[in-house]
């Protein structure tokens, strides 16, 4: 008997007393097939259906048919599926397994859910973007529409008091499920090894130490082949069958990996994260874990949705872990060290927290919710990457400027697909090329669909020639896509690249350099193999990029005509006057862009004043300061400006650097007009303009207060650098201090100078504030050194009382 029947009874108590309930119970417990037979036969239920939802087709397809295996039935009967590319109901149907995105569809088209007593989610703990949807749905139509529907969210590793608060303190039943004793063993992380060889010298292993099939958990499509071709070349045991297992396989060959290995024969199921729950795989009793999972992670900066290559969470660890002791004692070999467990993340993130939210932002304005914080979320999107969906929506004209759905935004709606490819298929509808562009749409979101090639036309030959069960599948998709986008008007016809240029804009690219180099309208640089025959084109529009850090890989693209595409995209093109500074010279462009890709550029004659004005500025908010001949004046003056503001408060303007730029407006660009350059401005014009900056009256206080020079009793003056370190600072040769004997201020006499003494030849002698200790103290033995070195000039005892000297005395005195 499954450990879950012992929970049955509390399960079904608080589903009749209440609305919402919690079941959290362990993998291997048998939750997903049982509860919901459990169910079926219930009061409140009243012949009604309950609807399943599922995390992926996978298990939405085994968990039908294992229901009704149960009921010694055949799907489709009492118990049937749907999702993506399948469905198998019928009249009599009254449990459905749908995939989580499926369930979104329904509840928007009938929000009341007729005919459906309950909701259940399975897996909940993935926390999908759609489960997540879906459940702030219902509980929307639960409250305001339908408050007999039950709704019960189902996990294996929940934090179940959380989602119990969620929806409004729901009872919490819980089952311990039944798991049998799992021996871990930790192979250690090799990284000179590539992961292919890593795992197949793991089930080499496990198959000469361990009895029973073995599941190993892999990343990706691409590390599962890898893996199968390294095993296929070195295994050659006829009494063991690979079989991979990802999402786009065909059915069929999904169901023979998780089926049981013929009797007498072993099975090595190389699978994705497809098969962390929800899945039996019979047989299995050994585990070997990468430790590795492939997740999509949006980049709002780029527009991009690329998958990176993670380390898996510790839930999720223990999760694969346990898929080998589900029906008996068994093996997980772990490929990286122990204490590398502990430095995992305790879950993985949510994906409302990572995703693109442009098909959440246009099923919550069908919804009639502008704001997602008027729903039940567990976790609410981010308000920054709503708003961003949103603006995307207004973009392709989903939306209105009350950010209302349009009708072109009702069309989008209405159409299961991401709100570009649906965009995408209803301009293509417009020209009477629907199906063209259902066809481009599926080959986007089914990956594998028409092959591997990069070059979309191939792709759809491809497509158009596949006769196999899951091309069948994906046409009458591609059909029903296309019945629903409306109906031919007089657009024009558009070219397959040019399709996939409405759905991604900012994604058409530009050849640059070498063949296969490429940059995006959006501006981030991508490439393809040299060798690939798009390399060689001037102009892609580019479907799908690989992960990179400085640049992204293109995957799938169409060639377009530079022609067709100013002719397509004539209201997206920008029309921009730039001008580019080089070499002291101003030149004036007239580009014709798309994005940040340039279509066309001519030089212009003779270009407005003001843009060479414009330009002239950008060089200063550019460089800085250093643009232009300040000059010893005004930057004697701009320090005394801020040495006064320093010491005698804010009633003394800003006329530092960053200041200065941002008042560019005011200073600069009157001196500017007829000019183009910026060496054609003297240091006096500059001062002068630098000088408005500072009312009259603090102009002549400044003057009072901070001489802009040092007058010695010489006579001779020299520049203050009030800018100096430790205070204003004039450099002096001492003889011509001669006969001071109060020490110089500036500021009202509360600040002293400091007085660099130089020699005869300009060389230091003496920094003092304190001149007259300086005379008393050591000015007697600098005076014989001074003498010894300069015989012909005065070196006086009392210098305070001499006469100041500029010159050596006259030969023969």
């Amino acid at each position: 008997m499954l450990p879950i029947f012992e929970a049955l009874p509390a399960l079904k108590g608080a589903l009749r007393d209440r609305e919402t309930a919690v079941l959290v119970a362990p993998p291997g417990a048998g939750k997903t097939t049982a509860v919901p037979l459990a169910l079926l036969e219930e009061p409140w239920v009243e012949g009604r259906k309950i609807i399943v939802l599922e995390p992926r087709r996978l298990a939405a397809r085994a968990a039908a048919s294992r229901m009704a295996a149960t009921l010694s039935e055949s799907v489709g009967e009492t118990v049937g599926f749907r999702v993506r590319l399948q469905s198998k109901v019928s009249a009599k149907t009254r449990i459905e397994v749908v995939t989580e995105g499926v369930f979104t569809r329904m509840i928007l088209d009938d929000p009341g859910l007729d005919g459906v007593a309950a909701v259940l989610f399975d897996e909940f703990h993935e926390r999908s973007l759609d489960a997540d949807l879906g459940l702030a749905f219902a509980r929307d139509v639960q409250s305001v529409l339908r408050d007999d529907l039950r709704l019960l969210v189902m996990s294996a590793t929940l934090d179940g008091a959380r989602i119990s608060s969620l929806l409004a303190d729901a009872p919490i039943v819980e089952s311990q499920g039944r798991m049998f004793p799992v021996d871990t063993r930790y192979l250690g992380r090799d990284e000179r090894q590539r992961l292919e060889e890593r795992v197949g010298r793991a089930v080499e292993r496990a198959l000469a130490e361990e009895g029973g099939s073995v599941l190993v958990f892999l990343p990706g499509q691409g590390e599962i082949r890898r893996a199968e071709s390294w095993l296929n070349d070195r295994l050659r045991r006829p009494d063991v069958e690979i079989a991979p297992l990802y999402g786009a396989l065909e059915p069929a060959a999904q169901d023979r990996a998780i089926s049981p290995a013929p009797a007498g024969r072993r099975k090595v199921v190389l699978a994705t994260s497809i098969a962390e729950t929800s899945l039996t795989i019979e047989g299995v009793r050994v585990v070997i874990d990468a430790g590795l999972a492939r997740v999509p992670r949006y980049d709002p900066a780029s527009g991009i949705t690329r998958l990176e290559t993670v380390r898996v969470s510790r839930a999720a660890a223990d999760q694969r872990r346990g898929r080998a002791g589900r029906t008996e004692p068994g093996v997980c070999y772990r490929l990286w060290d122990e204490p590398e467990t502990r430095a995992l993340p305790a879950f993985a993130r949510p994906e409302i927290l990572e995703a693109d939210l442009s098909r959440l932002a246009l099923d919550l304005a069908r919804w009639g919710a502008r704001d997602p914080l008027g729903l039940t979320f567990l976790d609410p999107p981010p308000a920054a990457a709503f708003a961003e969906a949103r603006t995307l929506l207004s973009r392709i004209q989903a939306l209105d400027g009350q950010g209302d759905l349009t009708p072109h935004g009702k069309a989008l709606a209405e159409m299961p697909l991401p709100p570009r490819l649906a965009h995408m298929v209803v301009r293509a509808a417009a020209s009477g090329q629907a199906r063209e562009a259902a066809e481009i749409a599926a080959v986007l979101t089914e990956q594998g669909l028409g092959g591997k090639d990069v070059d979309l036309r191939r792709r759809l030959e491809n497509l158009h020639r596949d006769r196999s069960p899951r091309a069948r599948d994906a046409m009458a998709l591609v059909e029903r896509w296309s019945r629903a986008a409306g109906r031919p008007s007089k657009a024009p016809e558009l070219e397959i690249g040019l399709m996939l240029a409405e759905a991604y804009p900012e994604r058409v690219a530009k050849a640059r350099g070498k063949p296969g180099e490429f940059q995006l309208a959006g501006g981030r640089g991508v490439y393809l193999e040299p060798t690939d025959p798009l390399a060689r084109e001037a102009w892609l529009a580019v479907g799908e990029l690989g992960g990179g850090e400085a640049r992204d890989r293109i995957l799938l693209a169409a060639a377009v005509d530079e022609i067709d595409l100013r002719e397509a995209f004539a209201d997206r093109l920008v029309a921009e006057d730039r001008l580019e500074t080089a070499g002291g010279k101003v030149r004036a462009k007239r580009l014709l862009r798309l994005g940040r890709l340039v279509l066309e550029e001519r030089l212009i004659d003779n270009p407005d004043p003001t843009l060479i004005a414009g330009a002239l500025m950008e060089q200063v908010r550019t460089d800085g300061l250093s643009a232009l001949r300040l000059g010893e004046r005004a930057k004697g003056f701009l320090d005394r400006v801020a040495f006064l503001r320093d010491v005698d408060g804010e009633a003394w303007p800003d006329l530092s650097e960053a200041a200065l730029i941002a008042r560019l407006d005011e200073w600069l660009a009157p001196l500017l007009a007829g000019r183009s350059s910026l060496s054609s401005l003297d240091e006096g014009t500059l001062h002068d303009a630098l000088k408005i900056l500072v009312p009259w009256d603090l102009q002549r206080r400044m003057d009072a207060l901070l001489p802009a020079r040092f007058e010695a009793p010489t006579g001779s003056t020299f520049a203050i650098d009030y800018a100096a370190e430790g205070g204003p600072r004039v450099e002096v040769r001492v003889g011509e201090l001669y006969g001071l004997s109060e020490h110089p201020c500036v500021a009202g006499g509360k600040v002293p100078l400091t007085l660099a003494l130089l020699s005869p030849a300009h060389r230091p002698i003496q920094i003092t504030r304190d001149l007259p200790g300086f005379w008393k103290g050591s000015w007697r033995d600098v005076k014989i050194e001074m003498k010894g070195r300069y015989p012909r000039h005065v070196w006086p005892d009392d210098p305070a009382n001499a006469l100041p000297v500029t010159r050596a005395k006259p030969r023969g005195t």
